[in-house]
Protein backbone atom coordinates (compact mmCIF):
# COMPACT_ATOMS: atom_id res chain seq x y z
CA UNK A 1 0.00 0.00 0.00
CA UNK A 2 1.08 3.59 -0.44
CA UNK A 3 2.63 5.14 2.63
CA UNK A 4 0.13 7.09 4.72
CA UNK A 5 2.46 10.08 4.85
CA UNK A 6 1.79 10.53 1.14
CA UNK A 7 -1.80 11.47 2.00
CA UNK A 8 -2.82 15.10 2.55
CA UNK A 9 -2.40 16.09 6.21
CA UNK A 10 -6.14 16.28 6.95
CA UNK A 11 -6.77 12.84 5.56
CA UNK A 12 -3.58 11.52 7.23
CA UNK A 13 -4.93 12.56 10.63
CA UNK A 14 -8.34 11.08 9.92
CA UNK A 15 -6.82 7.82 8.76
CA UNK A 16 -4.68 7.53 11.87
CA UNK A 17 -7.64 8.34 14.06
CA UNK A 18 -9.47 5.37 12.62
CA UNK A 19 -6.27 3.35 12.71
CA UNK A 20 -6.10 3.85 16.45
CA UNK A 21 -9.65 2.51 16.62
CA UNK A 22 -8.58 -0.34 14.26
CA UNK A 23 -11.48 0.43 11.97
CA UNK A 24 -9.97 -0.65 8.62
CA UNK A 25 -13.24 -0.20 6.74
CA UNK A 26 -13.19 3.54 7.34
CA UNK A 27 -9.49 3.73 6.55
CA UNK A 28 -10.24 2.22 3.16
CA UNK A 29 -13.07 4.67 2.53
CA UNK A 30 -10.95 7.70 3.34
CA UNK A 31 -7.97 6.52 1.31
CA UNK A 32 -10.00 5.68 -1.78
CA UNK A 33 -11.67 9.06 -1.53
CA UNK A 34 -8.38 10.83 -2.17
CA UNK A 35 -6.14 8.38 -4.03
CA UNK A 36 -6.22 6.48 -7.32
CA UNK A 37 -4.95 2.98 -6.73
CA UNK A 38 -3.28 0.82 -9.37
CA UNK A 39 -3.51 -2.93 -8.98
CA UNK A 40 -0.53 -4.26 -10.96
CA UNK A 41 -2.22 -7.64 -11.27
CA UNK A 42 -5.07 -6.14 -13.32
CA UNK A 43 -4.95 -6.14 -17.12
CA UNK A 44 -4.07 -2.95 -18.96
CA UNK A 45 -7.56 -3.03 -20.50
CA UNK A 46 -9.23 -3.04 -17.07
CA UNK A 47 -6.95 -0.30 -15.74
CA UNK A 48 -7.62 1.97 -18.73
CA UNK A 49 -11.35 1.34 -18.35
CA UNK A 50 -11.03 2.43 -14.72
CA UNK A 51 -8.60 5.32 -15.37
CA UNK A 52 -8.81 6.56 -19.02
CA UNK A 53 -6.01 9.08 -18.37
CA UNK A 54 -3.60 6.13 -18.23
CA UNK A 55 -3.60 5.98 -22.05
CA UNK A 56 -1.65 9.21 -22.47
CA UNK A 57 0.62 8.49 -19.51
CA UNK A 58 1.58 5.02 -20.73
CA UNK A 59 1.97 6.26 -24.32
CA UNK A 60 4.53 8.83 -23.18
CA UNK A 61 6.41 6.06 -21.36
CA UNK A 62 6.77 4.08 -24.58
CA UNK A 63 3.63 1.93 -24.62
CA UNK A 64 2.43 3.27 -27.98
CA UNK A 65 0.22 0.22 -28.65
CA UNK A 66 -2.11 1.36 -25.88
CA UNK A 67 -3.54 3.98 -28.26
CA UNK A 68 -4.50 1.32 -30.80
CA UNK A 69 -8.04 0.10 -30.07
CA UNK A 70 -7.31 -3.28 -31.66
CA UNK A 71 -4.34 -3.93 -29.40
CA UNK A 72 -6.04 -2.59 -26.28
CA UNK A 73 -9.15 -4.73 -26.83
CA UNK A 74 -7.18 -7.90 -27.56
CA UNK A 75 -3.70 -8.02 -26.04
CA UNK A 76 -4.65 -5.42 -23.45
CA UNK A 77 -7.15 -7.81 -21.89
CA UNK A 78 -4.35 -10.16 -20.86
CA UNK A 79 -1.29 -7.92 -20.60
CA UNK A 80 -0.35 -6.40 -17.22
CA UNK A 81 1.87 -3.36 -16.73
CA UNK A 82 4.79 -5.44 -15.33
CA UNK A 83 4.60 -7.87 -18.27
CA UNK A 84 4.42 -5.00 -20.73
CA UNK A 85 7.40 -3.34 -19.09
CA UNK A 86 9.40 -6.54 -19.40
CA UNK A 87 8.47 -6.92 -23.06
CA UNK A 88 9.33 -3.29 -23.87
CA UNK A 89 12.50 -3.23 -21.77
CA UNK A 90 11.16 -0.32 -19.70
CA UNK A 91 12.18 -0.06 -16.04
CA UNK A 92 9.25 -0.48 -13.67
CA UNK A 93 10.64 2.16 -11.35
CA UNK A 94 10.27 4.74 -14.18
CA UNK A 95 6.66 3.68 -14.69
CA UNK A 96 5.86 3.87 -11.00
CA UNK A 97 7.45 7.29 -10.58
CA UNK A 98 5.51 8.60 -13.59
CA UNK A 99 2.24 7.21 -12.26
CA UNK A 100 2.88 8.58 -8.76
CA UNK A 101 3.59 11.97 -10.32
CA UNK A 102 0.12 11.80 -11.85
CA UNK A 103 -1.58 11.02 -8.54
CA UNK A 104 -1.57 7.21 -8.53
CA UNK A 105 -0.67 4.88 -5.68
CA UNK A 106 -0.16 1.12 -5.60
CA UNK A 107 -1.61 -1.82 -3.79
CA UNK A 108 0.89 -4.59 -3.10
CA UNK A 109 1.04 -6.87 -6.16
CA UNK A 110 0.38 -10.54 -5.70
CA UNK A 111 2.64 -11.82 -8.48
CA UNK A 112 6.35 -12.35 -8.14
CA UNK A 113 6.92 -10.54 -11.40
CA UNK A 114 5.17 -7.40 -10.25
CA UNK A 115 6.65 -7.56 -6.76
CA UNK A 116 10.20 -7.70 -8.05
CA UNK A 117 9.51 -4.70 -10.23
CA UNK A 118 8.04 -2.41 -7.58
CA UNK A 119 9.87 -0.43 -4.89
CA UNK A 120 10.94 -2.26 -1.75
CA UNK A 121 8.18 -0.77 0.41
CA UNK A 122 5.54 -2.27 -1.93
CA UNK A 123 7.18 -5.68 -2.31
CA UNK A 124 7.21 -8.79 -0.18
CA UNK A 125 9.15 -8.74 3.04
CA UNK A 126 12.70 -10.08 3.05
CA UNK A 127 11.68 -13.24 4.88
CA UNK A 128 8.88 -13.83 2.37
CA UNK A 129 11.29 -13.30 -0.54
CA UNK A 130 13.79 -15.72 0.95
CA UNK A 131 11.18 -18.42 1.36
CA UNK A 132 9.91 -17.88 -2.19
CA UNK A 133 13.38 -18.01 -3.71
CA UNK A 134 14.23 -21.13 -1.71
CA UNK A 135 11.08 -22.86 -2.90
CA UNK A 136 11.80 -21.83 -6.46
CA UNK A 137 15.30 -23.30 -6.28
CA UNK A 138 13.91 -26.57 -4.94
CA UNK A 139 11.43 -26.76 -7.82
CA UNK A 140 14.18 -26.06 -10.34
CA UNK A 141 16.39 -28.76 -8.83
CA UNK A 142 13.56 -31.28 -9.07
CA UNK A 143 12.86 -30.34 -12.69
CA UNK A 144 16.57 -30.70 -13.52
CA UNK A 145 16.57 -34.17 -12.01
CA UNK A 146 13.50 -35.12 -14.06
CA UNK A 147 15.11 -33.90 -17.26
CA UNK A 148 18.30 -35.79 -16.50
CA UNK A 149 16.34 -38.98 -15.83
CA UNK A 150 14.51 -38.52 -19.13
CA UNK A 151 17.78 -39.25 -20.96
CA UNK A 152 16.63 -42.80 -20.35
CA UNK A 153 13.33 -42.90 -22.21
CA UNK A 154 12.28 -46.02 -20.32
CA UNK A 155 11.85 -43.85 -17.21
CA UNK A 156 9.16 -41.68 -18.79
CA UNK A 157 6.22 -43.19 -16.89
CA UNK A 158 8.16 -43.29 -13.62
CA UNK A 159 9.14 -39.64 -14.00
CA UNK A 160 5.57 -38.77 -14.91
CA UNK A 161 4.35 -40.31 -11.66
CA UNK A 162 6.95 -38.38 -9.65
CA UNK A 163 6.02 -35.18 -11.40
CA UNK A 164 2.31 -35.56 -10.64
CA UNK A 165 3.19 -36.36 -7.03
CA UNK A 166 5.33 -33.25 -6.50
CA UNK A 167 3.70 -30.61 -8.69
CA UNK A 168 0.18 -29.35 -9.15
CA UNK A 169 1.37 -27.00 -11.88
CA UNK A 170 4.56 -25.93 -13.59
CA UNK A 171 5.30 -22.79 -15.58
CA UNK A 172 7.11 -23.03 -18.89
CA UNK A 173 9.70 -20.52 -17.64
CA UNK A 174 10.67 -22.96 -14.89
CA UNK A 175 11.29 -25.69 -17.45
CA UNK A 176 13.43 -23.32 -19.49
CA UNK A 177 15.41 -22.28 -16.41
CA UNK A 178 16.07 -25.93 -15.57
CA UNK A 179 17.23 -26.59 -19.11
CA UNK A 180 19.58 -23.61 -18.99
CA UNK A 181 21.09 -24.98 -15.78
CA UNK A 182 21.70 -28.32 -17.48
CA UNK A 183 23.45 -26.56 -20.38
CA UNK A 184 25.64 -24.67 -17.92
CA UNK A 185 26.42 -28.01 -16.25
CA UNK A 186 27.76 -29.28 -19.55
CA UNK A 187 24.83 -31.11 -21.17
CA UNK A 188 25.08 -30.58 -24.97
CA UNK A 189 22.41 -28.37 -26.50
CA UNK A 190 21.67 -31.12 -29.04
CA UNK A 191 20.75 -33.47 -26.21
CA UNK A 192 18.50 -30.82 -24.66
CA UNK A 193 16.69 -30.49 -27.98
CA UNK A 194 16.17 -34.25 -28.11
CA UNK A 195 14.78 -34.19 -24.59
CA UNK A 196 12.22 -31.62 -25.69
CA UNK A 197 10.31 -34.21 -27.68
CA UNK A 198 10.06 -36.36 -24.57
CA UNK A 199 9.36 -33.82 -21.86
CA UNK A 200 6.92 -31.78 -23.94
CA UNK A 201 4.48 -34.66 -23.55
CA UNK A 202 5.21 -34.81 -19.86
CA UNK A 203 4.56 -31.29 -18.72
CA UNK A 204 0.78 -31.08 -19.04
CA UNK A 205 0.87 -31.89 -22.74
CA UNK A 206 2.47 -28.56 -23.64
CA UNK A 207 4.08 -28.47 -27.07
CA UNK A 208 7.73 -27.67 -27.58
CA UNK A 209 6.67 -24.29 -29.01
CA UNK A 210 4.57 -23.55 -25.94
CA UNK A 211 7.43 -24.39 -23.61
CA UNK A 212 10.09 -22.40 -25.42
CA UNK A 213 8.29 -19.79 -27.45
CA UNK A 214 6.92 -16.38 -26.75
CA UNK A 215 4.06 -15.39 -28.96
CA UNK A 216 3.18 -12.13 -30.62
CA UNK A 217 2.88 -8.96 -28.60
CA UNK A 218 4.97 -10.26 -25.69
CA UNK A 219 2.46 -12.74 -24.28
CA UNK A 220 3.59 -16.29 -23.69
CA UNK A 221 2.07 -18.76 -26.07
CA UNK A 222 0.39 -20.48 -23.15
CA UNK A 223 -1.40 -17.26 -22.27
CA UNK A 224 -2.37 -16.44 -25.82
CA UNK A 225 -3.54 -19.92 -26.69
CA UNK A 226 -5.53 -20.19 -23.49
CA UNK A 227 -7.48 -17.14 -24.65
CA UNK A 228 -7.33 -17.70 -28.40
CA UNK A 229 -11.10 -17.73 -28.94
CA UNK A 230 -11.40 -14.36 -27.21
CA UNK A 231 -8.64 -13.00 -29.44
CA UNK A 232 -10.44 -14.32 -32.52
CA UNK A 233 -13.75 -12.79 -31.39
CA UNK A 234 -12.09 -9.40 -30.85
CA UNK A 235 -10.52 -9.43 -34.32
CA UNK A 236 -13.79 -10.51 -35.95
CA UNK A 237 -15.49 -7.45 -34.46
CA UNK A 238 -13.12 -5.10 -36.34
CA UNK A 239 -14.58 -4.12 -39.71
CA UNK A 240 -12.19 -5.02 -42.52
CA UNK A 241 -9.87 -7.14 -40.40
CA UNK A 242 -8.97 -10.37 -42.28
CA UNK A 243 -10.67 -12.51 -39.64
CA UNK A 244 -13.79 -10.37 -39.93
CA UNK A 245 -13.80 -10.82 -43.71
CA UNK A 246 -13.10 -14.56 -43.55
CA UNK A 247 -15.87 -15.08 -40.98
CA UNK A 248 -18.43 -13.08 -42.95
CA UNK A 249 -17.56 -15.12 -46.04
CA UNK A 250 -18.18 -18.23 -43.95
CA UNK A 251 -21.55 -16.86 -42.81
CA UNK A 252 -22.62 -16.37 -46.42
CA UNK A 253 -21.35 -19.79 -47.49
CA UNK A 254 -22.94 -21.46 -44.48
CA UNK A 255 -26.35 -19.98 -45.32
CA UNK A 256 -26.13 -21.23 -48.91
CA UNK A 257 -24.99 -24.68 -47.80
CA UNK A 258 -27.68 -25.06 -45.12
CA UNK A 259 -30.42 -24.10 -47.57
CA UNK A 260 -29.12 -26.60 -50.10
CA UNK A 261 -28.66 -29.48 -47.65
CA UNK A 262 -32.18 -29.01 -46.27
CA UNK A 263 -33.56 -29.51 -49.77
CA UNK A 264 -30.91 -30.60 -52.33
CA UNK A 265 -31.69 -29.25 -55.78
CA UNK A 266 -30.66 -30.09 -59.31
CA UNK A 267 -27.82 -27.61 -59.35
CA UNK A 268 -25.28 -26.08 -57.02
CA UNK A 269 -26.35 -23.01 -55.02
CA UNK A 270 -25.63 -19.81 -56.91
CA UNK A 271 -22.53 -18.14 -55.56
CA UNK A 272 -21.13 -21.18 -53.75
CA UNK A 273 -18.19 -21.24 -56.19
CA UNK A 274 -16.82 -18.25 -54.26
CA UNK A 275 -15.61 -20.81 -51.75
CA UNK A 276 -12.72 -21.36 -54.15
CA UNK A 277 -11.64 -17.72 -53.65
CA UNK A 278 -11.97 -18.13 -49.88
CA UNK A 279 -9.81 -21.26 -49.96
CA UNK A 280 -7.25 -19.66 -52.27
CA UNK A 281 -6.71 -16.82 -49.80
CA UNK A 282 -6.36 -19.27 -46.92
CA UNK A 283 -3.88 -21.35 -48.90
CA UNK A 284 -1.71 -18.45 -49.99
CA UNK A 285 -1.91 -16.18 -46.94
CA UNK A 286 -2.59 -18.25 -43.81
CA UNK A 287 -1.28 -21.81 -44.10
CA UNK A 288 2.29 -20.90 -45.19
CA UNK A 289 2.54 -18.30 -42.41
CA UNK A 290 1.42 -20.79 -39.77
CA UNK A 291 3.81 -23.49 -40.92
CA UNK A 292 6.92 -21.51 -41.80
CA UNK A 293 6.88 -18.69 -39.27
CA UNK A 294 5.21 -20.45 -36.35
CA UNK A 295 6.07 -24.11 -36.95
CA UNK A 296 2.46 -25.29 -37.02
CA UNK A 297 2.35 -27.77 -39.87
CA UNK A 298 -0.94 -29.49 -39.07
CA UNK A 299 -3.26 -27.00 -40.81
CA UNK A 300 -1.04 -26.89 -43.88
CA UNK A 301 -0.77 -30.65 -44.14
CA UNK A 302 -4.41 -31.48 -43.39
CA UNK A 303 -6.78 -28.55 -43.86
CA UNK A 304 -5.09 -27.30 -47.02
CA UNK A 305 -5.48 -30.73 -48.59
CA UNK A 306 -9.17 -30.84 -47.68
CA UNK A 307 -9.67 -27.34 -49.10
CA UNK A 308 -8.23 -28.48 -52.42
CA UNK A 309 -10.40 -31.58 -52.47
CA UNK A 310 -13.51 -29.46 -51.90
CA UNK A 311 -12.43 -27.05 -54.65
CA UNK A 312 -11.82 -29.96 -57.02
CA UNK A 313 -15.23 -31.37 -56.10
CA UNK A 314 -16.97 -28.08 -56.86
CA UNK A 315 -15.16 -27.82 -60.20
CA UNK A 316 -16.18 -31.35 -61.17
CA UNK A 317 -19.79 -30.64 -60.19
CA UNK A 318 -19.87 -27.59 -62.44
CA UNK A 319 -18.81 -29.82 -65.31
CA UNK A 320 -21.07 -32.74 -64.48
CA UNK A 321 -23.66 -32.32 -61.73
CA UNK A 322 -24.56 -35.18 -59.42
CA UNK A 323 -26.90 -34.52 -56.49
CA UNK A 324 -25.39 -37.13 -54.15
CA UNK A 325 -21.89 -35.87 -54.90
CA UNK A 326 -23.04 -32.30 -54.31
CA UNK A 327 -24.38 -33.24 -50.87
CA UNK A 328 -21.08 -34.93 -50.04
CA UNK A 329 -18.93 -31.98 -51.17
CA UNK A 330 -21.04 -29.31 -49.45
CA UNK A 331 -21.20 -31.36 -46.25
CA UNK A 332 -17.40 -31.34 -46.21
CA UNK A 333 -17.46 -27.59 -46.84
CA UNK A 334 -19.83 -27.18 -43.88
CA UNK A 335 -17.41 -29.15 -41.68
CA UNK A 336 -14.52 -26.99 -42.87
CA UNK A 337 -16.39 -23.83 -41.87
CA UNK A 338 -16.71 -25.23 -38.35
CA UNK A 339 -12.99 -26.09 -38.24
CA UNK A 340 -12.02 -22.64 -39.47
CA UNK A 341 -14.14 -20.81 -36.91
CA UNK A 342 -13.27 -23.02 -33.94
CA UNK A 343 -9.74 -24.19 -34.67
CA UNK A 344 -7.93 -22.33 -37.46
CA UNK A 345 -8.97 -18.73 -36.80
CA UNK A 346 -8.41 -18.89 -33.01
CA UNK A 347 -4.99 -20.44 -33.72
CA UNK A 348 -4.14 -17.56 -36.05
CA UNK A 349 -5.46 -15.01 -33.57
CA UNK A 350 -3.24 -16.40 -30.82
CA UNK A 351 -0.06 -16.33 -32.88
CA UNK A 352 -0.13 -13.75 -35.67
CA UNK A 353 1.31 -10.31 -35.00
CA UNK A 354 -0.29 -7.04 -35.98
CA UNK A 355 2.25 -6.83 -38.81
CA UNK A 356 1.15 -10.29 -40.01
CA UNK A 357 -2.48 -9.21 -40.13
CA UNK A 358 -1.65 -6.02 -42.02
CA UNK A 359 0.28 -8.06 -44.59
CA UNK A 360 -2.61 -10.50 -45.00
CA UNK A 361 -5.06 -7.61 -45.43
CA UNK A 362 -3.10 -5.88 -48.20
CA UNK A 363 -2.22 -9.11 -50.04
CA UNK A 364 -5.86 -10.22 -49.93
CA UNK A 365 -6.78 -7.19 -52.08
CA UNK A 366 -5.20 -8.97 -55.07
CA UNK A 367 -7.90 -11.66 -54.93
CA UNK A 368 -11.43 -11.53 -56.31
CA UNK A 369 -14.17 -10.52 -53.88
CA UNK A 370 -15.87 -13.54 -52.32
CA UNK A 371 -19.58 -13.53 -51.45
CA UNK A 372 -19.73 -9.76 -51.94
CA UNK A 373 -17.68 -9.07 -48.79
CA UNK A 374 -15.48 -6.09 -49.57
CA UNK A 375 -14.56 -4.13 -46.44
CA UNK A 376 -11.89 -1.58 -45.58
CA UNK A 377 -9.73 -1.90 -42.50
CA UNK A 378 -9.08 1.71 -41.61
CA UNK A 379 -6.24 0.99 -39.15
CA UNK A 380 -4.27 -1.26 -41.52
CA UNK A 381 -0.81 0.04 -42.36
CA UNK A 382 1.19 -1.14 -45.40
CA UNK A 383 4.75 -2.32 -44.91
CA UNK A 384 7.26 0.52 -44.98
CA UNK A 385 9.02 0.80 -48.31
CA UNK A 386 12.78 0.62 -48.18
CA UNK A 387 14.75 3.68 -49.21
CA UNK A 388 15.86 2.65 -52.71
CA UNK A 389 17.75 4.84 -55.15
CA UNK A 390 15.59 4.40 -58.26
CA UNK A 391 18.20 6.20 -60.38
CA UNK A 392 20.91 3.71 -59.43
CA UNK A 393 22.56 2.43 -62.64
CA UNK A 394 22.92 -1.31 -63.17
CA UNK A 395 25.77 -2.12 -65.57
CA UNK A 396 25.26 -5.32 -67.57
CA UNK A 397 27.05 -6.88 -70.57
CA UNK A 398 24.13 -5.84 -72.74
CA UNK A 399 24.08 -2.23 -71.57
CA UNK A 400 23.13 -0.02 -68.66
CA UNK A 401 19.71 0.49 -67.09
CA UNK A 402 18.58 2.62 -64.22
CA UNK A 403 16.79 0.63 -61.54
CA UNK A 404 13.48 2.34 -62.30
CA UNK A 405 13.93 1.45 -65.98
CA UNK A 406 14.65 -2.20 -65.22
CA UNK A 407 11.58 -2.42 -62.98
CA UNK A 408 9.42 -0.82 -65.67
CA UNK A 409 10.76 -3.26 -68.31
CA UNK A 410 10.00 -6.29 -66.15
CA UNK A 411 6.51 -4.94 -65.39
CA UNK A 412 5.84 -4.27 -69.08
CA UNK A 413 6.51 -7.86 -70.12
CA UNK A 414 3.22 -9.67 -70.92
CA UNK A 415 4.26 -12.34 -68.46
CA UNK A 416 4.04 -13.15 -64.78
CA UNK A 417 7.68 -13.48 -63.69
CA UNK A 418 8.88 -15.27 -60.57
CA UNK A 419 12.50 -15.94 -59.58
CA UNK A 420 13.49 -18.48 -56.94
CA UNK A 421 17.17 -18.48 -55.91
CA UNK A 422 19.53 -21.45 -55.56
CA UNK A 423 18.45 -21.85 -51.93
CA UNK A 424 14.79 -22.28 -53.03
CA UNK A 425 13.78 -18.87 -51.62
CA UNK A 426 11.27 -16.61 -53.40
CA UNK A 427 13.27 -13.52 -54.37
CA UNK A 428 11.29 -11.65 -57.02
CA UNK A 429 7.81 -11.21 -58.48
CA UNK A 430 7.14 -8.62 -61.16
CA UNK A 431 4.29 -6.22 -60.48
CA UNK A 432 1.56 -7.21 -62.94
CA UNK A 433 -2.00 -8.47 -62.45
CA UNK A 434 -1.58 -12.16 -61.70
CA UNK A 435 -3.77 -15.16 -62.39
CA UNK A 436 -1.46 -17.18 -60.16
CA UNK A 437 -1.34 -15.01 -57.05
CA UNK A 438 2.01 -14.14 -55.52
CA UNK A 439 1.50 -12.45 -52.14
CA UNK A 440 4.26 -10.09 -51.09
CA UNK A 441 4.45 -11.97 -47.77
CA UNK A 442 5.82 -14.96 -49.71
CA UNK A 443 9.03 -13.07 -50.59
CA UNK A 444 11.90 -14.37 -48.50
CA UNK A 445 10.00 -17.61 -47.85
CA UNK A 446 10.86 -20.98 -49.42
CA UNK A 447 8.99 -21.71 -52.64
CA UNK A 448 7.64 -25.05 -51.43
CA UNK A 449 5.56 -23.35 -48.73
CA UNK A 450 3.60 -21.56 -51.44
CA UNK A 451 2.15 -24.77 -52.86
CA UNK A 452 -0.47 -27.09 -51.42
CA UNK A 453 0.69 -30.52 -50.21
CA UNK A 454 -0.44 -32.33 -53.36
CA UNK A 455 1.56 -29.95 -55.62
CA UNK A 456 4.69 -29.64 -53.50
CA UNK A 457 6.25 -32.99 -54.61
CA UNK A 458 6.01 -31.93 -58.26
CA UNK A 459 7.69 -28.57 -57.55
CA UNK A 460 10.46 -30.31 -55.60
CA UNK A 461 10.98 -32.77 -58.47
CA UNK A 462 11.30 -29.99 -61.07
CA UNK A 463 13.75 -27.93 -59.02
CA UNK A 464 15.67 -31.08 -58.10
CA UNK A 465 16.10 -31.91 -61.81
CA UNK A 466 17.25 -28.35 -62.51
CA UNK A 467 19.86 -28.54 -59.77
CA UNK A 468 21.17 -31.92 -60.94
CA UNK A 469 21.24 -30.85 -64.58
CA UNK A 470 18.73 -33.51 -65.63
CA UNK A 471 16.46 -30.83 -67.13
CA UNK A 472 16.61 -27.16 -68.06
CA UNK A 473 12.97 -26.48 -68.91
CA UNK A 474 9.49 -27.70 -68.03
CA UNK A 475 6.26 -26.52 -69.67
CA UNK A 476 2.76 -27.00 -68.33
CA UNK A 477 -0.49 -25.92 -70.05
CA UNK A 478 -3.33 -24.95 -67.74
CA UNK A 479 -6.95 -23.99 -68.24
CA UNK A 480 -8.33 -21.33 -65.89
CA UNK A 481 -11.59 -19.42 -65.95
CA UNK A 482 -9.59 -16.51 -67.41
CA UNK A 483 -8.47 -18.71 -70.31
CA UNK A 484 -5.61 -21.00 -71.30
CA UNK A 485 -2.12 -20.40 -69.90
CA UNK A 486 1.39 -21.68 -70.55
CA UNK A 487 3.43 -22.02 -67.36
CA UNK A 488 7.15 -22.41 -68.14
CA UNK A 489 9.88 -23.24 -65.63
CA UNK A 490 13.51 -22.54 -66.56
CA UNK A 491 16.77 -23.42 -64.83
CA UNK A 492 18.76 -20.18 -64.51
CA UNK A 493 22.50 -20.78 -64.87
CA UNK A 494 25.57 -18.57 -65.25
CA UNK A 495 28.08 -18.83 -68.10
CA UNK A 496 29.86 -21.64 -66.27
CA UNK A 497 26.65 -23.64 -65.93
CA UNK A 498 26.32 -23.04 -62.19
CA UNK A 499 22.72 -23.23 -61.04
CA UNK A 500 21.52 -19.83 -59.79
CA UNK A 501 17.84 -20.51 -59.39
CA UNK A 502 14.53 -21.17 -61.14
CA UNK A 503 12.46 -18.75 -63.19
CA UNK A 504 8.73 -19.23 -63.67
CA UNK A 505 6.90 -17.50 -66.52
CA UNK A 506 3.10 -17.47 -66.88
CA UNK A 507 1.80 -16.52 -70.34
CA UNK A 508 -1.82 -15.96 -71.36
CA UNK A 509 -2.33 -17.94 -74.59
CA UNK A 510 -5.70 -16.49 -75.60
CA UNK A 511 -4.19 -13.94 -78.00
CA UNK A 512 -2.00 -16.57 -79.65
CA UNK A 513 -4.95 -18.96 -79.97
CA UNK A 514 -7.01 -16.24 -81.61
CA UNK A 515 -4.18 -15.39 -84.01
CA UNK A 516 -3.85 -19.03 -85.01
CA UNK A 517 -7.59 -19.45 -85.34
CA UNK A 518 -7.74 -22.03 -82.57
Amino acid sequence: MAKEKDLPMKKYCEVNMFKDREDKRFIKIFKEDMMKYIDLNKSVYDLVKEYPELVDIMDELGFSEIKKPVMLNSVGRFMTIPKGAKTKGIEMIDIILALKKNGFAFDRPDTDEAASATPANNALTKDERDVTDDEREKRKALLKSYLQRLEDETQLEEVRADFVKNFESVDASEIMAAEEELIKDGMPVEKIKKLCDIHSSLFHGMSVEEIHGVGANGLSLEEKRANKKQFAANYKSIVGHPLSTFSKENECASKLIEEFLSNPGEELPKGISDLSIHYAKKGDLIYPLLSKKYGMFGPSNVMWTVDDEIRDGLRDLRKSYDKDKAVEVLTRAKEMIYKEENILFPLCAANFTEEDWHGIYFDSKDYDIAFGIDETWDDAKPAEESDIDMDFEIKMPGGVLKLKELIAVLNTLPLEVTFVDAGDINRFFNEVPKVFKRPSMALGRDVFSCHPPKIEPMVRAIIGDFKSGARDKVEVYMNKKEGDFLVSYFAVRDKNGTYLGTMELVQNMEGIKKHLGL
